[in-house]
């Protein structure tokens, strides 16, 4: 089937208004709402005061934070459900998420890190440990199960966070530095926590772009996809480092935000196809479009007071799973 972006312009088009649009409204919504007008003034350094500081100095990295986490969270999720063949498959249910945050715990316990720059290689470590044991569950008779896959992933999950939870039980600096950090939140964090990530998640992001293609014919089996000439266990190795870079970066800036990777592509596949070459850069705009939008609402629900997004997310993502899970059944 030839391949016509040119198609779906006007959709991504589209898409790219509403993730504009969405931008603005983190910039101007929470506890004290700003004009948009002084919000255009403030990031072209037209406006001074208490509105402008609070658009330049607290919304500004929280939004940027935001588009960059929702990016590598909706590519990672596009990924994964590619290499699995699992509609159900992202970084939380396969219990990566859990896995990088896991490993960060430990390693804020341990050794007493408090910055991504220091504890960025410790997620990315869990997270790759927790995919590689995911699969090792999945296997039967050397192909992986898509069902056991997700179940898999989701009792690994659970493990993983009962064993989170008594870590930090441990030492009461290790609670008070984690608690809030694996609630899932782009509050509170300056652009500085991005930075020390921003080359690996580049990196996954390049990789998911490159192994894209390759998606559309393991979608057809190994089997075909083989006849195809295509290398299935090398595709699937550099889209599962693709999945553990981006999931691994988010977490250490983030949190652990459930949901982003699973209900992004889910969200793109009626309107672009399952095409990958489309769908995984229709999720680097349905990522962040969807986590801003949680972000915003966590804002507004209990104001003046704020809930972090990963609750946002966690309370709007379980009936989708719900939904996703008994589709699937069928």
């Amino acid at each position: 089937m030839p391949f016509r972006a040119h198609r779906h312009i006007p959709l991504f088009l589209a898409g790219l208004a509403a993730l504009v649009l969405c931008t603005a409204l983190s910039l101007a919504l929470g506890a004290r709402s700003v004009p948009l007008s002084t919000v255009a003034q403030a990031l072209f350094g037209h406006a001074h005061g208490r509105e402008a500081l609070v658009v330049t100095g607290l919304r500004l990295p929280r939004t940027v934070i935001g588009l960059a986490v929702g990016a590598a969270l909706g590519a990672a999720g596009a990924v994964a459900q590619g290499i699995t063949r699992n509609p159900l498959a992202s970084p939380t249910t396969l219990g990566i998420n859990a896995g990088a945050g896991f490993a960060l715990v430990v390693a804020i316990y341990a050794l007493g890190l408090t910055s991504p720059a220091e504890y960025v290689w410790f997620a990315f470590a869990g997270a790759a440990g927790a995919a590689l044991f995911a699969q090792a569950l999945a296997r039967r008779a050397g192909d992986i199960d898509p069902v056991r896959l997700a179940l898999g992933g989701t009792v690994l999950q659970l493990v993983l966070l009962s064993w989170t939870s008594a870590v930090m039980l441990l030492n009461q600096r290790t609670l008070d530095e984690a608690r809030f950090w694996l609630a899932g939140s782009l509050a509170d964090r300056p652009l500085d926590v991005l930075w020390p990530v921003l080359p690996t998640l580049v990196l996954g992001l390049v990789v998911a772009l490159a192994v894209a293609p390759s998606l559309n014919a393991l979608a057809l089996g190994d089997d075909s996809a083989q006849a195809l000439g295509v290398p299935v266990g090398r595709i699937r190795l550099a889209g599962g480092i693709a999945v553990v870079l981006l999931a691994g970066s988010a977490v250490a800036v983030a949190g652990p935000v459930a949901f982003i990777g699973l209900a992004a592509p889910h969200l793109v596949r009626p309107l672009l196809g399952g095409d990958h070459r489309l769908l995984v850069p229709g999720c680097l705009l349905a990522g962040p479009l969807l986590l801003l939008t949680a972000d915003v609402l966590g804002r507004l629900v209990v104001r003046p007071s704020e809930l972090e997004v990963g609750i946002v997310t966690a309370f709007l993502g379980a009936p989708l799973l719900a939904l996703l899970a008994r589709k699937a059944a069928r």
